[in-house]
């Protein structure tokens, strides 16, 4: 908001939108206004259509009063640590130092806290709150329930659907959400995003991106989602320890995104172990079959509901743990995971089975980042537990988070290395370099047999040719690979 609109605003008084409040600072802490009490106020902002909190303005005579500047350092950090530690879940506010002119028209420096209505239903220290006009009110126990339904918690509908009211639309990228589109889509962006479900109304009839539009097509979604992201950490040792710390990184941005950079990182930081038989054969540590398919899975089926929790993917010199936050749906158990299907985020999930994947990890030949077809969990139990020897653990932490571990090759065990080395070069294994090393109609069949809607485009880019010489190889296949149906619509068919 500009000055002189902040300026007016504060001049017609406090409303449903804005709180005018002084603060006292004797010392070194904050005296007035009492925490709890903010906190209960933040809260209730959040939980209604938010609000705009401009301290450093008496609320009676509307007279800009300021902060001392030695002691905006001490607000703001109160002021933090109130929306982080005093209201469950933890909000998301926007604190801004800025200057207003006083009575004088001198500038003096105030601080505006901007909380935008929340995906979630605070509770802050005296119970659970809403705004009206400018004054906060406990919630009925009617209205209450209304509220958590009505914000997903109780999970009536889908929370990759519901909108993130802090957003706008010009947060989606078109450059991110055009890969989405199909011969059969709306011309228009607006219809486009709302049938993708990337826009909804909110209750007052405003178009708001979704959590699964923001977190596709929206190129910092962690602006709007601050736990949206992988926390990636590489160690020397075996303990989680800082000082054997080899590399971290926060991967943001789109989730297609994170789950390349997350791979990257993996490969990036695993070691290989070389065994001669008599050639030499390189032996990673970890499978990146495993790798991908874990981290395609965290990113796709974690709660994103969760506030303050994020992915957590941590290298060590024997093992890699994957902490997804989120429990397990319904009636599921650990020793079901590898059977039993769930999609906790169906949009999220039908978007990754739409994006290309344009780099590849692993030798899996498929064209989408997602397989749909319930294959991912019994690949890392299978790939891993082939390069390891040991079958990948599952374990739920509490009732909030699920971890996943998977072994590295057993670099100190010089009989088992051989064994794997054997694998290697029978087949046993597949070789990072198998879809390389194929020759290019066989390719062709090999992206089609893992899906058979891929297009002309697609495999091109899969095998590095042009999309002529793609159709090129498929008459030269004597009618061994088909195409069944119209273009759209229709499906390609390899004859055995």
């Amino acid at each position: 908001m500009p000055e002189n609109s902040l300026v007016r605003k504060i001049a017609l008084g406090e409303d449903s939108l804005l709180e005018l409040k002084l603060l006292s600072i004797p010392g070194k802490r904050v005296v007035e206004p009492d925490a709890r009490d903010l906190a209960d106020e933040f809260a209730a902002a959040a939980n209604s259509h938010g609000a705009s909190f401009i301290f450093g303005v008496d609320d009676k005579t509307k007279e800009v009063k300021g902060i001392e500047p030695g002691k905006l350092d001490i607000a703001e950090t109160w002021l933090r640590n109130i929306c982080n530690d005093s209201i469950k879940p933890p909000i998301t506010a926007l604190i801004e130092k800025l200057y207003l002119p006083n009575t004088q028209g001198d500038d003096t420096p105030v601080i505006k806290v901007d909380i935008a209505k929340s995906l979630f239903v605070h509770k802050s220290p005296h119970g659970y709150f809403y705004r009206i006009g400018s004054s906060k009110r406990e919630m009925p126990p009617d209205m209450l329930a209304r509220l958590f339904q009505q914000r997903s918690q109780t999970r009536l509908m889908s929370f990759d659907e519901q909108i993130v009211a802090g957003a706008a639309t010009a947060a989606l990228s078109k450059t991110l959400f055009e890969k989405f589109r199909t011969p059969l889509s709306p011309a228009s962006d607006t219809d486009f995003l709302r049938k993708l479900h990337f826009t909804a109304k909110d209750e007052d009839g405003r178009v708001k991106p979704s959590v699964g539009g923001v977190l596709m097509a929206c190129k910092n979604p962690e602006e709007y989602l601050p736990s949206a992201y992988i926390q990636a950490v590489c160690y020397r040792g075996k303990a989680r320890n800082a000082n054997e710390q080899l590399d971290a990184k926060d991967i943001c941005g789109p989730l297609d995104v994170q789950i390349a950079e997350a791979c990257r990182f993996v490969n990036r930081n695993m070691r290989t172990l070389a065994v001669k038989r008599p050639n030499r054969i390189d032996i990673p540590q970890f499978a990146m079959n495993a790798v991908f398919e874990a981290v395609v899975n965290a990113v796709a089926h974690r709660d994103y509901s969760i506030s303050g929790s994020k992915i957590r993917l941590h290298m060590f010199a024997d093992r890699l743990e994957l902490f997804s936050p989120g429990a397990l749906p319904n009636s599921m158990t650990i020793d079901e995971i590898g059977e039993r299907q769930f999609s906790r985020n169906e949009l999220i999930c039908t978007c990754l089975a739409r994006c290309p994947l344009t780099e590849r990890f692993t030798d899996i030949v498929r064209s989408r980042i997602m397989d749909r077809r319930g294959e991912g969990v019994p690949v890392i139990f299978s790939a891993s537990g082939k390069l390891s020897g040991k079958c990948p653990k599952y374990e739920l932490l509490g009732d909030s988070e699920l971890k996943l571990t998977i072994f590295a090759a057993p670099a100190d065990d010089p009989k088992a290395l051989s064994k794997i080395a054997a694998n290697l070069s029978s087949g046993g294994l597949h070789s990072v370099n198998e879809f390389t090393d194929l020759p290019t109609l066989d390719k062709i069949k090999a992206l089609i047999r893992a899906n058979p809607r891929t297009t002309q485009g697609e495999m091109a880019k899969a095998c590095g040719l042009s999309r002529t010489s793609i159709a090129n190889w498929i008459k030269k296949s004597r009618g061994s690979i088909r195409r069944v149906g119209f273009d759209n619509g229709g499906f390609w068919q390899v004859e055995e």
